[in-house]
């Protein structure tokens, strides 16, 4: 059985081991273009530095002792830094690789661990993205996400995954390919905020009924009203348009489409939200 100073002295030896890895990756990066920064290849070199360090014996050696985390102290010094410090990136890639080694180390986690582990993923891969490193952003969004899994935390779960979607729209290149990405996200954020569609549904409503009441024609304010808001959510028949505006029928026929689509895919997410489909 290791004693104190034994144990201390093994943990140094990892840190400092974490501190040059995370050092010779930041020397990388900083080498880098920045597009590259984006590209799921520029974490093959983070990864091969966390693989050397998983597979040192010492790790094991080190044990655990109640539910605190083993690399405590590299968390606390992955703080933002200026970017115009020496190695600014340096320490919040050291916590990183400390936190990746704990996920994936030969050391089980308690329930406690991987919720506290779960929570320095979090705050990592909010620093990752404010330091210009996106796909790293992913990783720890990723690992965040599973660990809350594990807990079965559903809320703080969905809370990462719909930030690990952005995290993903944002490490797209060319920019272009985002558009689509972020329509989703505004549309129902990613399918984790469905009654965001709801917002979306009035808004739809909102805008046939205007354009119903500038085409009306002969037909009452009231009656004109009630066949776009009954429309969204049943198509109408011809002879509801006879006497309004030509263009009425076509827009009464895309209103039952725009129902039809956005009423099918609000109660898809929603069952999906409420049964964990």
């Amino acid at each position: 059985m290791p004693t104190a100073d034994e144990r201390w002295g093994r943990l140094n030896s990892v840190i400092e081991n974490i501190d040059d890895r995370a050092a010779r990756h930041t020397g990388k990066l900083d080498s880098a273009r920045a597009a590259d920064l984006a590209k799921p290849t520029v974490l093959d070199d983070f990864h091969g530095r966390v693989e050397a360090l998983i597979d040192r014996s010492g790790l094991i050696n080190l044990g655990r002792h109640g539910n605190r985390l083993m690399f405590v102290q590299v968390y606390e010094r992955a703080r933002p830094l200026a970017p115009d410090a020496e190695a600014w990136r340096a320490p919040l890639l050291a916590g990183l690789l400390a936190a990746e080694i704990e996920f994936r180390g030969p050391l089980r986690l308690s329930q406690t661990q991987n919720t506290l582990l779960a929570a320095e993923f979090e705050k990592l891969a909010a620093e990752l993205r404010l330091a210009g490193l996106p796909v790293h952003a992913v990783l720890a969004w990723r690992r965040a996400m599973a660990l809350h899994r594990l807990t079965e935390d559903v809320q703080a779960e969905d809370r990462c995954g719909l930030a690990l979607a952005r995290a993903r729209r944002r490490a797209m290149v060319p920019r272009w390919r985002r558009i689509p990405s972020a329509l989703s996200d505004l549309l129902c954020g990613y399918g984790y905020r469905p009654f965001w569609l709801l917002g979306w549904v009035a808004m739809e409503i909102l805008l046939c009924t205007s354009l119903g009441l500038f085409w009306r024609g002969t037909v009452a304010r009231g009656d004109v009203i009630y066949l776009c808001v009954v429309g969204f959510l049943n198509p109408l028949d011809p002879g509801n348009a006879e006497h309004m505006a030509a263009p009425a029928k076509a827009l009464f026929a895309v209103e039952a489409w725009l129902g039809v689509v956005s009423m099918s895919v609000f109660f898809a997410l929603l069952v999906r939200k409420w049964f964990r489909l």
